[in-house]
């Protein structure tokens, strides 16, 4: 993984799969990128991810240097930071 950014936030917010009670159950999404990348969308706050993602989208919230083991389980090859999400692929959409 490519070291997170000194300018990162110490705590991110993550878009998940479901809603989930247990965080450990949780599934972070990923998205693939225009190049086919696989990126890791991270939010710096929760009004920045509802903002970007939608009121629907299920989340949670690590600090960030738990994104290293983040990326061993579910592996991604970049972190992006505070990137909105089309309404048309939203959690909730009527075509997501």
């Amino acid at each position: 993984m490519t070291p997170v950014p000194p300018e990162f936030p110490p705590v991110v917010y993550l878009p998940c799969a479901t809603h989930t009670e247990d965080p450990a159950d949780a599934v972070v999404e990923l998205r693939r990128t225009r190049d086919g990348r696989m990126a890791l969308m991270a939010y710096s706050a929760l009004d920045r991810l509802k903002y970007c993602c939608g009121e629907q989208q299920p989340w949670m919230v690590v600090p960030t240097p738990t994104l290293q083991r983040i990326q061993q389980v579910q592996p991604f090859e970049l972190v992006l930071l505070d990137v909105i999400i089309p309404p048309e692929h939203r959690h909730g959409a009527s075509d997501a």
